[in-house]
């Protein structure tokens, strides 16, 4: 009898131990499981922040683009502008001329004095009017 209750000891004994080893393994199964969970929540948040960042950059270029396209067109504006206010001095310059001859009373040359203008082919291309006087 002696026997069969250490074998009956052990046998409960081994029983209880591998029921301590199922529970442990369920535990570090529903924890390996909750910590799966927290990473693809922790991925997905990750991606999310991505993918804001992308659009971001995205939005960034076209700004830039359009910032470009404005600098561009400031720089033409301002070469015309500047060609503008060229073209006004030269003007204001000839009338200062012209002002200056007429009130010198300076004889102005007459159309009748005009002589046909032939070019290397031969044709007539315009009038040469002789302004000196």
């Amino acid at each position: 009898m002696a026997v069969t209750s250490a074998s009956g000891a052990q046998s409960a004994s081994s029983g209880l131990w591998a029921q301590l080893q199922l529970q442990q393994a369920r535990r570090t199964a529903d924890q390996a499981e909750q910590q799966a969970s927290a990473l693809q929540a922790q991925a997905r948040s990750a991606q999310s922040v991505a993918d804001r960042a992308q659009e971001n950059a995205r939005s960034l270029q076209v700004q830039s683009r359009q910032a470009q396209g404005d600098a561009s067109q400031a720089r033409l504006d301002l070469a015309n502008r500047s060609a503008v206010g060229e073209v006004q001095s030269q003007l204001s310059d000839l009338q200062t001329q012209i002002g200056k001859v007429l009130e010198s009373g300076a004889p102005i040359a007459s159309a009748t004095t005009s002589a046909p203008v032939v070019n290397t082919s031969g044709q007539q291309t315009g009038t040469l009017v002789n302004v000196t006087a």
